[in-house]
């Protein structure tokens, strides 16, 4: 449809909606995990070139109703910047009902109350986290930086009514430190729920492969040990064991790298969803998604 600055990467729920790049790259891009942008130096695209694909989108596919703005963050852009393209996208679609862009903590906390609030009116109501861990050790051993970013980000989108969906690797701390990444995921989500939490499981490219490994044995003091199948629905069980959120999470681990899709809604579900993964981890691979049928 679009002339994309190729890879295009888009959160699995956008897969049937529009997608138009504000942005390239990721204005991070140091988490030794993901290997999205890293062929991309982070480019905040002119406004007229951004609009001059709404306009053509609006030709080939004026019933659209749901936009993602890709790349890697960018509601890191200027409140200003984004409220304009946010009036051209309703301009040129009448149907519009939401649009939505990946988020770092930073680039949410950047940002006031009054900026999002005017965000979440001009139909800008979600954005993706990618929260990984709560674990401070996990997350300096893979790059990501702090938990505390993250879960002030969280209160902040809690506070001025916007929409969360947060993802959470399982296998991010190796064999080592499972429970550790788990618990401390956990609790963090029950101080500050997001609106939606999805799993995926921990999947490298080739190419970055050798710099994880290095700095999460430099971090913590040990080789990683890559988790099994068994060992990852071990993890998924004390995330879910532990999860009591005050208000209720939608959660899902139908990503394609997961090997027991799961659904429900936390904490109501919690029992229903434990004794899945206990099935599960009875029954053995069979029950498990095949690995041809995994990826990112």
């Amino acid at each position: 449809m679009l002339d994309y600055d190729m890879p295009l990467w888009r959160p699995p729920s956008e897969g049937d909606n529009l997608i138009i790049q504000a942005t390239l790259g990721c204005r991070f891009n140091r988490c030794t995990f993901c290997s999205m942008y890293k062929s991309k130096t982070y480019t905040a695209r002119p406004l007229e070139a951004v609009f001059a694909d709404i306009d053509r989108a609006a030709r080939l596919w004026p019933q659209a109703h749901r936009v993602f703005l890709a790349d890697g963050d960018a509601y890191g852009l200027p409140t200003e910047t984004l409220l304009a393209l946010a009036a051209r996208l309703r301009e040129r679609f009448p149907a519009l009902q939401r649009i939505t862009a990946y988020a770092t903590p930073f680039n949410v906390l950047s940002k006031t109350p009054d900026d999002i609030e005017a965000l979440r009116r001009a139909r800008l109501t979600l954005v993706y986290l990618g929260l990984e861990s709560g674990s401070e050790r996990v997350l300096q051993a893979v790059g990501k930086g702090s938990a505390r970013p993250m879960e002030a980000a969280l209160a902040r989108c809690r506070e001025s009514g916007l929409k969360v969906s947060a993802t959470v690797i399982l296998g991010l701390g190796g064999r080592a430190h499972g429970q550790e990444h788990m618990a401390a995921t956990a609790d963090l989500i029950n101080r500050q729920p997001p609106t939606y939490l999805s799993t995926l499981h921990l999947m490298l490219a080739p190419e970055i492969v050798t710099d994880f490994l290095a700095r999460h044995a430099e971090r913590m003091g040990q080789p990683f040990e890559p988790a099994s199948d068994r060992h990852l629905l071990t993890e998924l069980r004390w995330l879910i064991e532990r999860l009591a959120p005050p208000t209720p999470v939608i959660f899902r681990s139908n990503h394609a790298s997961n090997a027991l899709p799961l659904a429900g809604t936390l904490p109501r579900d919690r029992d229903r969803l434990l004794a899945e993964i206990d099935a599960a981890t009875e029954a053995g691979e069979e029950t498990l998604r095949p690995w041809w049928r995994r990826g990112l």
